[in-house]
């Protein structure tokens, strides 16, 4: 009986380790930008994202858009596409989760092992222009090997949140 339940044990220390669950992951990066907050909430609109997001190919909103302003609503939804240089291509749905102009919009999605991510950009009037704030906040499945693959795939893209923050910046101070 003990060595039955040594085992039992053993499996659920398993189970909780590989595959018990989510486990939520973020990662926060901010750049200071000499641009207006107006300017930058401009192009944080995900179809801008192809001209300074790193490896994104195209965005196409797939819900109703009357005015320029419905690509900020909360509710929206695009196709997005993204194509890392020794990856597959991944598809994923946008939404716009929440928003409030020239302060904050949070994107979410999902994708594989993945069930949430939520994107949010965060601004903030400072000094000499405005602060960018950048946050990723996940969930994985898998537990800790989810956590740990997907910290992989991130370190492999060659930290693309620096890069797309750093590649906004340029086309900002032009």
């Amino acid at each position: 009986m003990c060595k039955l339940r040594t085992q039992l044990k053993y499996k659920k220390e398993i189970i909780r380790i590989f595959g018990g669950g989510d486990i939520l992951g973020r990662i926060e990066k901010s750049i200071v930008i000499k641009a207006s907050p107006e300017k930058v909430w401009e192009m944080l609109a995900l179809d801008r994202m192809p001209e300074w997001k790193e490896n994104c190919k195209s965005v196409t909103f797939t819900s109703e858009m009357h005015v320029p302003e419905d690509k900020y609503r909360v509710g929206a939804t695009a196709h997005f596409v993204d194509q890392h240089e020794h990856g597959p291509t991944t598809e994923l749905m946008m939404t716009v989760a929440d928003s409030l102009e020239n302060e904050k919009i949070t994107y979410r999605s999902s994708y594989s092992f993945v069930p949430r991510i939520d994107l949010t950009y965060g601004l903030e009037l400072v000094d000499k222009g405005t602060k960018l704030t950048c946050v990723a906040d996940y969930s994985t499945r898998w537990g800790v090997l989810g956590q740990i693959i997907f910290k992989l795939m991130l370190m492999a893209g060659g930290n693309e949140v620096e890069k797309s923050l750093e590649k906004l910046k340029s086309i900002l101070e032009k």
